[in-house]
């Protein structure tokens, strides 16, 4: 096969993804094999290939790619997210670019446009997942509104409501007045703004004083319905048992008294709005106070608000506070840092909001989940989000499930006409339960109202764990006993109520079991100025562009070099360039490799033998290092480890030591011995990097038609010398003192020299790599030459002799300057085991340590003056 002078990714790519999948090597059907499962956090199914995604899903192909590779049955599952309040917008917003406004059309016509919507930018992401490489079982995609899904989601409503966990009533919500639907609280995004504090003042009825109140929102005293002191404030006794006049609609509300007042806020009065603020709310439940809802939906004034009407709201706050001052009701507006909670989807400031709406009843539900996590049935990796999610967990609140939406699935509840409603899978169910309940047999369907709302997002994707493997419908087939509980989960840290918390609820509610066993957290990916990246910021590359330009391995290799878990992801594309340089690398090695002749009648040299079973060595004790860090999630630092084995250990050391002399052959047990440990390379950077791995893997020996680097088995740590490993160090920093002294007085890699063992220990044993990477005429025992440069190892003292070619004088302060360096660096260790503290809490491996460094220092230290007073 005749190999290519440059790697081109892009045909690489494309060659092998479509071989991958004409061979189905990305399916999986149930057998005996041990199951390895990942369900693919769905993506908007409207959206497109992000930096986020990027991150995610190649972690993803990663563990999925190592299963495989360690026999086991990997199923990666992919699908995409309906998103009701992102897709809705996006029809709305093209409906009206066509002069269609939403409200002009009946559901059944807006519907028709969503799915036309859908299916013309629905998977686009998923087609973009495919040039990253990922090896999705694509024949199970699912979609959170396909048929199965949506009968699992109706299913589940319906359990749950006869199950008496949901209910329907009116309650304080997020409102958003842009979507024009209600929120749950997960989904607010609460922000600092600068904003104003607003003093009014209160008439006292029946008096001419008045009763100052400080609040950010005078835009909501049209809803008033008392004052509120705390009866412990000694500033406001006199207003006890008192009523004041809300000023401008001189509406007379009463004082009450609760020690929820903060006494230190603003006056310590307080105006109780009980329709528009969560807390106010809760006060005018406990005291029986009216509800006035002032805004409509869209954030404007209604009716009931009697001043303003139609205006919007943020609007009216300008006018209001022109107009209050005017009357004299303004005392004075200070500035003020507040938080705002705004929509995470739309980005406008939320409307605290009293609506009927549907609930589901969380304590219940959240128990096991929480235990799950707290005693690491499931593992979060970084550990330190088990705090996050326990504190979420303790003080949870029910879950607000309905959407004012037409997008999704919508409410499977039905209305009778003289009242009432019943909650059934489908019509017909609907139809009879509703003939029951009223007691008239003649009802036709025509006569129930089915209701408007939809459900949220979430209340899909919380089951798709078990929904992918159509485990509502029927809860005993072969897949969900076969995948379910799913092996790893790797999502953003965002998500961790929204998602992660509600799966794992779901999870112990339908199958008393967890969803999976581990959550990985991704960070998020920040520009090189540490600011997220997103569309607004235009500081987001484009993915694709990105994979073009460095192939996909190499953007692949960019994401993962600095992404911790759980850390922030500080991008920079200058890392996808050292992927790509890496890809070149491993191109340039095989070339180098397959271009060498091959003769089997010569022998193998020493050098290579020793060199041979160095690497095996090496590679054995890396790929107990890659297990171990990936047993611990720890990617980044196991591809680190795999890259440094390569580029470092394989490239600089190991070809260097076997490759034969120039325009001569290469003994055959060396040529394959290097060839065989090419390949194990390959199988081990194969997760990390497919599409290269896959081309060099299939270039390094002939393969059958079907084969792939895909399916072989991982390479085991069968060679272990841990003692060879040290000893190795020692002739890569002896090559490097050699290497040195060739470079600082300019002679010739051609030029043989001698070395001379001056003092110290010295292990003959490997002199032929010595000889060979330092190009030596001999390595023999001898007393330090005047003409000589020298350098220590360890405690040995090494030497070679130059004749006239050495400069006494800058020998001797070379010397001098690492004397110097040394006595400072001894000067520190001594301190450390002179202090008791330490000695005594150290542990004793730690402290013997130390008392190395000092033998070894001050061993050093005295070779040198030997050198410098022979020299002298």
């Amino acid at each position: 096969m005749e190999l290519a002078t440059k790697y081109d990714p892009s045909s690489v790519e494309r060659k092998w993804y479509q071989y991958w999948l004409e061979n189905g090597l990305f399916k999986s059907k149930p057998d005996g094999r041990e199951p390895y499962t990942i369900v693919i956090p769905p993506p908007n199914v409207t959206g497109v290939l992000h930096m986020g995604h990027m991150l995610n899903n190649t972690i993803q192909d990663i563990l999925v790619r190592r299963a495989r590779m360690m026999g086991k049955n990997a199923c990666w599952v992919p699908g995409t997210d309906h998103a009701s309040i992102a897709t809705e917008a996006k029809v709305v917003a093209k409906l009206a670019s066509e002069g269609i406004r939403k409200s002009d059309l009946t559901r059944e016509a807006f519907l028709e446009h969503a799915w036309d919507w859908t299916h013309k930018h629905g998977g686009i992401i998923l087609e973009q997942l495919k040039k990253l490489g990922a090896s999705c079982d694509w024949d199970r995609t699912c979609f959170t509104m396909d048929e199965k899904r949506s009968e699992s989601v109706i299913k589940v409503f319906v359990d749950l409501y006869n199950k008496n966990k949901i209910y329907r009533g009116v309650r304080m919500v997020n409102w958003d007045p842009q979507a024009l639907t209600a929120l749950s609280d997960e989904e607010v995004i609460y922000k600092e703004q600068q904003g104003k504090l607003y003093y009014l003042r209160y008439r006292i009825e029946g008096e001419d004083g008045y009763a100052v109140v400080a609040t950010t929102r005078p835009e909501t005293i049209m809803g008033d319905t008392a004052m509120c002191i705390n009866p412990n404030d000694p500033k406001n006794q006199h207003l006890r048992g008192k009523k004041v006049i809300v000023p401008l609609v001189n509406r007379v509300v009463p004082v009450i008294e609760d020690d929820y007042v903060d006494i230190e806020f603003g006056t310590g009065c307080l105006k109780v709005t009980p329709a528009h603020d969560v807390n106010d709310y809760m006060l005018g439940e406990k005291y029986n106070l009216p509800a006035i809802d002032i805004f409509n939906d869209n954030g404007t004034i209604s009716e009931a608000g009697e001043i303003y009407i139609g205006m919007d709201r943020f609007d009216v706050r300008k006018q209001i506070v022109k107009d209050l001052a005017a009357a004299g009701l303004l005392e004075k507006e200070e500035d003020y840092t507040n938080k705002v909670g705004f929509s995470e989807r739309t980005d406008i400031p939320i409307e605290p909001k009293l609506s009927m709406q549907w609930f589901l009843k969380m304590e219940e539900l959240a128990k096991p989940a929480l235990d799950a996590v707290m005693d690491d049935t499931i593992k979060f990796y970084p550990a330190k989000f088990k705090n996050t999610y326990r504190h979420w967990m303790e003080n949870i609140k029910d879950w607000c499930i309905s959407r004012q939406l037409w997008w999704g699935h919508r409410i499977p509840a039905y209305y009778l006409p003289e009242g009432g409603y019943v909650v059934a899978e489908t019509e017909d169910a609907a139809l009879q339960e509703a003939r029951e309940k009223s007691g008239n047999p003649d009802l036709v369907i025509s006569d129930l109202r089915q209701d408007e709302d939809c459900l949220d997002t979430w209340f899909s994707s919380w089951l798709w764990p078990i929904s992918v493997f159509d485990g509502i419908n029927h809860p005993d087939n072969e897949d969900i006993n076969y995948y379910y509980p799913t092996n790893d989960l790797v999502t953003a840290p965002e998500i961790i109520f929204f998602w992660v918390a509600r799966m794992i609820m779901s999870g112990f509610e339908y199958r008393q079991k967890p969803c999976f066993y581990n959550v990985y957290f991704t960070g998020i990916v920040r520009d090189k100025l540490g600011r997220k990246m997103s569309k607004s910021l235009g500081n987001s590359p484009d993915p694709i562009e990105l994979m073009e330009k460095y192939g996909a391995d190499g953007v692949r290799m960019g994401m993962l070099l600095s992404s911790p878990a759980g850390n922030d992801l500080p991008f920079d594309e200058s890392l996808c360039e050292q992927g790509r340089n890496f890809n070149n690398k491993i191109w340039n090695a095989l070339r180098l490799v397959k271009g060498w002749d091959v003769a089997d009648h010569i022998p193998q040299p020493d050098s290579a033998k020793i060199a041979i079973e160095w690497f095996d060595a090496r590679l054995s004790a890396a790929i107990e290092q890659i297990d171990d860090e990936l047993n611990k999630y720890r990617i980044s630092e196991a591809l680190m480890t795999a890259y440094k084995l390569f580029w470092d250990e394989f490239s600089s050391w190991y070809l260097e030591m076997v490759k034969p002399a120039y325009q001569q052959p290469i003994d055959a047990v060396s040529y394959h011995a290097t060839l065989a440990f090419f390949e194990k390379l390959t199988v081990l950077l194969h997760p990390f990097m497919p599409f290269i791995t896959e081309e060099v893997w299939q270039s390094i020996a002939e393969r059958k038609s079907g084969e792939s680097i895909m399916t072989v088995r991982m390479p085991e740590p069968d060679h272990k010398n841990e003692a060879l490993v040290a000893d190795f160090e020692i002739v890569k920093l002896i090559t490097a003192g050699v290497r040195s002294i060739r470079l600082e007085h300019n002679i010739p890699n051609k030029e043989p020299l001698m070395l001379h063992v001056v003092s110290g220990e010295y292990n003959a044993l490997h002199n032929a790599v010595i000889t060979k990477m330092c190009n030596l005429e001999g390595i023999e025992r001898a007393d330090k030459d005047v003409t000589a440069a020298s350098f220590i190892v360890g405690t040995t003292e090494y030497a070679v002799p130059l004749g006239g070619a050495i400069n006494v004088e800058e020998e001797i302060k070379k010397m001098e300057d690492e004397i110097r360096y040394l006595e400072g660096f001894l000067h520190s260790v001594v301190k450390k085991i002179s202090n008791e503290k330490f000695v005594a809490n150290a542990k004793p491996e730690v402290v013997a340590n130390e008392r190395k460094k000092q033998a070894d220092a001050e061993s050093k230290i005295n070779i040198l003056r030997e050198s410098i007073s022979k020299l002298k």
